[in-house]
């Protein structure tokens, strides 16, 4: 009987497609195929049609995921849209009616623990279910801990089964049984159990992020207990909770994040207690009254003024005002094994009171946060990444020594209802990309032109990131928009035989001279020398600027040039390409292109001048690494 509704836990006959699933092509991008992997996933179907699913019976479960779908439907008739999307999120352990930029503010600031289920909310479910059953009379003791450890998995799988929910809720279940059997663990037996009973269960859980940071955090707060507790201070004891969390997630967040934000030290010592005293309490009050409909809609009200109109936009404008992180690369392994090496020492003599050597421990790990934080200023090596957006361009230059930061276009995609750039371009590839290199400012962005291939993500960028100067044409015209977001930020215009100096980087600009009439024919064409090459940017230009470039310019002679218009036989004449006499060409295209680039004319004409091409559709993100005196060129696929 074939169905267009598949029932958790049901047996399906499919018929589609089997194939292998993409990875990324480019540095910092999520690898799609990778992450499949790490949840034992090899291959990917593609189904044309819900009639080529054939799927019969349901599982045990399924009853389950239904009363939590009817919750989650229920809860968003019921409260009002601010409120029923914190309360699916913090009780149901959906998020997804959060908006995305509170998502993203809350990853910034190092509060993403906030939004996931853990032992706090566990611990309130617990409570809950003793004072209904003891405080009112209802069953015995005994029987209040049979109650828990029956419906202790039912709410797991009513908020989510996500790892970190289950590690609370098996911790607890743990120590319950173990009690019955009057079994003496320590905390640390109890979550160590914990650990391994998952893994054996589900071994793929530990590649999940939210397994990593709900056992990292616990272990480190455990084994730190005891000075957690030293003093009677209950805002230095949350300072200390805030200290020793945030330290022990670093490494894991500069690897999902490539950021560490100091200030989220402090920042958590003052969210954390607001959500463990008033707004996770309210979220099972809220659901705990809600047939009583005044009531509910009293604290409806009640809640959404301090949350939403006065907690978030003070987050806000904190996030505008004091947002300072510390963007770094990567994290080497032996890096991560010496950080926690000096954080376990650190923690060792703060837990024997020696805080003299505590605090040499301190700084030695502080010292080598700032090491890795400033490696890119104190590297010799400069890069050039093309990297693979697919149809267009988006070129990131690195000066060695982290001298300079330049941006060559900017592309995006655009959704063909409206003819609008998408930001999807700019949130998979360009953003990662920049802060997998550590990368937070950008002196300089040159837009060859208005094309939203060579554009779209420009205004993403100026929302995200400190940029310098804006560089276009004499003809470039701007839409209202971009226009309104180059408030404060330089805007520079140059043409044929212009010379700009930024950051002690000389660009050489060659076309165009006069108004073509057209986006890509203006094109902004430029000449700079990175090492031992001189490269020629081109954007979409013509072939009519490529004579006049010749005419104006017979002596030039480049190493590396980015081939026009991604390959196109609009340009790439071959006179042109003889008389500057690239040794490497560089082509941005996208895979399978309904316009058919690049054009065979175009490759025909690099081979025979005996041109080494480099293409994105089949390298993808193309790299150069350089020196003042030498370089080579890298790619993202083997």
């Amino acid at each position: 009987m074939r169905n267009n509704t598949i029932q958790y836990g049901a047996i399906c006959e499919l018929n589609g497609e089997l194939r292998v699933p993409e990875g990324s092509s480019n540095p910092g991008q999520f690898n799609y195929n990778k992450y499949l992997a790490s949840h034992g996933i090899s291959y990917e179907m593609i189904i044309s049609s819900m009639d080529d699913i054939n799927c019969q019976d349901e599982g045990i479960l399924n009853s389950i995921y239904k009363l939590r779908e009817h919750m989650k439907k229920l809860l968003t008739n019921k409260f009002s849209e601010e409120s029923s999307a914190w309360i699916l999120a913090l009780v149901v352990g959906d998020d997804r009616n959060i908006p995305e930029e509170t998502i993203e503010l809350f990853q910034r600031w190092g509060l993403s623990h906030i939004l996931a289920i853990s032992g706090l909310h566990i611990g309130l479910v617990v409570g809950i279910l003793y004072f209904i059953s003891i405080k009112l009379n209802i069953v015995t003791r005994e029987n209040a801990q049979y109650l828990v450890i029956f419906a202790l998995p039912v709410y797991a799988l009513l908020a989510g089964g996500e790892p970190s929910v289950w590690r609370a809720s098996l911790m607890i279940l743990l120590v319950i049984i173990l009690q019955k059997f009057k079994q003496k663990f320590s905390i640390s037996d109890v979550i160590s159990i914990t650990f391994l009973g998952l893994l054996l269960v589900n071994p793929y859980y530990m590649y999940h992020v939210g397994f990593q940071l709900s056992f990292i955090v616990s272990f480190g707060i455990i084994l730190s207990q005891k000075w957690l507790l030293q003093g009677n201070s209950i805002w230095l004891q949350m300072i200390k909770l805030s200290f020793i969390s945030q330290l022990i997630i670093i490494p894991l967040q500069v690897i999902y994040f490539f950021n560490v934000n100091p200030l989220s030290i402090l920042l958590n010592v003052l969210v954390v207690p607001y959500f463990t005293f008033f707004v996770i309490p309210m979220m099972f009050f809220l659901l705990a009254i809600l047939p009583i409909r005044q009531l509910a809609e009293s604290l409806d009200s009640l809640f959404r003024f301090v949350h939403h109109d006065v907690f978030l936009p003070m987050l806000e404008w904190l996030d505008h005002y004091v947002y300072f992180p510390w963007f770094t690369s990567y994290f080497p392994t032996i890096i991560i094994v010496v950080y926690y090496a000096l954080l376990i020492a650190m923690m060792y003599n703060l837990h024997l009171t020696r805080s003299l050597r505590a605090f040499s421990y301190g700084v030695i790990l502080t010292l080598l946060l700032i090491g890795l934080v400033t490696r890119p200023y104190l590297s010799p090596y400069g890069t050039v990444t093309m990297l693979d957006i697919g149809q267009g361009d988006a070129i990131v230059i690195e000066l060695p020594f982290r001298r300079g930061v330049f941006l060559v276009d900017a592309g995006a995609g655009f959704s063909y209802e409206d003819m609008e750039p998408s930001d999807s371009i700019y949130q998979r590839i360009i953003k990662p990309f920049l802060h997998s290199r550590g990368i937070g400012e950008i002196d300089a962005i040159v837009i060859s032109h208005e094309d939203i291939d060579h554009a779209g993500s420009v205004p993403f960028i100026l929302e995200d990131f400190k940029v310098g100067a804006i560089i276009v044409s004499k003809y470039y015209e701007f839409n209202p928009e971009l226009l309104e977001k180059l408030a404060g930020i330089e805007l520079i215009r140059v043409a044929s035989g212009d010379e700009l100096r930024i950051n002690e980087k000389m660009f050489t600009f060659l076309s165009p001279g006069v108004d073509r009439k057209g986006s890509n024919e203006n094109s902004l064409v430029f000449h700079m020398k990175l090492g031992d090459k001189d490269w020629l940017f081109t954007g979409d230009t013509d072939m009519e600027a490529e004579k006049a470039i010749l005419t104006n310019y017979s002596e030039l002679q480049v190493d590396v040039l980015k081939v026009a218009h991604h390959g196109s036989n609009t340009s790439s004449n071959s006179l042109f390409i003889t008389s500057i006499n690239p040794r490497y060409a560089l082509i941005s295209v996208g895979k399978n292109n309904r316009y058919g680039h690049p054009s065979n004319e175009v490759l025909s004409l690099f081979e025979a001048e005996g041109i080494q091409v480099l293409r994105t559709d089949q390298s993808g993100a193309i790299m150069y690494r350089y020196t003042e005196d030498s370089g080579t060129f890298y790619h993202e696929y083997p």
